[in-house]
């Protein structure tokens, strides 16, 4: 069963007035089939963790693996492709595709025949409660709920073990949120998947698994 780990983490930036530690030695092993909850103050690092485990940048020092591999010594982007979805809490929905193209476009990418790619997209639509009739709509046609479950549908159309959500729930009413957190929640259960969603929200808390605390760049 594959695992993707943080090992003795740091990341350091500078601005103009200060080096800013915003990971200070972070170690720590998810597993699939597990829903995680990152909570933290902002700037506690929840954000930078998470660009860690996704291969947007690589650490100051220590080390992110994924089994037994360091991903300094993988292509990120292949790394994203084969391993890694991300759901960012701006979606990045292209507001020009219709939803079932949104979620097409990574199997696309990948070479997949559009006929499959499109058949692929539909059932993952579906499985997120996203309706026939809403599959040729924009993004701007959409509520928000219905826009985060095409970005989640998106995700679990690229087939990869670890799904990493960065504040799925902020743009949310209450009833769209606790069942944005449902359909995370089982999807770890259900599809065996690692779901790591960094939040401010005590209802997504109140539903993981794990909930992993981080202040000033440590674990608490």
């Amino acid at each position: 069963m594959e695992a993707l780990s943080l090992n003795d983490v740091r990341y350091e930036y500078k601005n103009k007035y200060q080096t800013v530690h915003a990971l200070s030695g972070v170690s720590y092993e998810f597993k699939r089939g597990v829903f995680y909850a990152v909570m933290g103050k902002s700037g506690s690092g929840k954000t930078t963790m998470l660009s860690m485990l996704a291969g947007l940048d690589n650490p100051t020092s220590g080390e992110v693996m994924i089994d037994d591999m360091t991903i300094r010594n993988i292509d990120h982007e292949k790394y994203r492709l084969k391993h890694i979805s991300v759901i960012y809490q701006s979606l990045n929905l292209f507001p020009l595709l219709t939803a079932i193209e949104n979620v097409m476009f990574p199997l696309e990418y990948k070479k997949m025949p559009k006929a499959e790619a499109r058949k692929t997209a539909a059932e993952k639509l579906r499985s997120v409660g996203i309706e026939e009739t809403m599959f040729r709509r924009l993004p701007s046609m959409l509520s928000g709920g219905e826009q985060q479950r095409v970005a989640i549908a998106r995700a679990l159309a690229n087939k990869t073990e670890f799904i990493l959500a960065d504040e799925p729930t902020g743009n949310l009413d209450a009833d769209n949120s606790e069942k944005i957190v449902q359909l995370l929640k089982d999807l770890a259960k259900e599809e065996n998947l690692c779901v790591i969603v960094v939040t401010h929200d005590p209802s997504v808390s109140g539903e993981a698994d794990i909930v992993l605390k981080l202040s000033d760049g440590q674990m608490l």
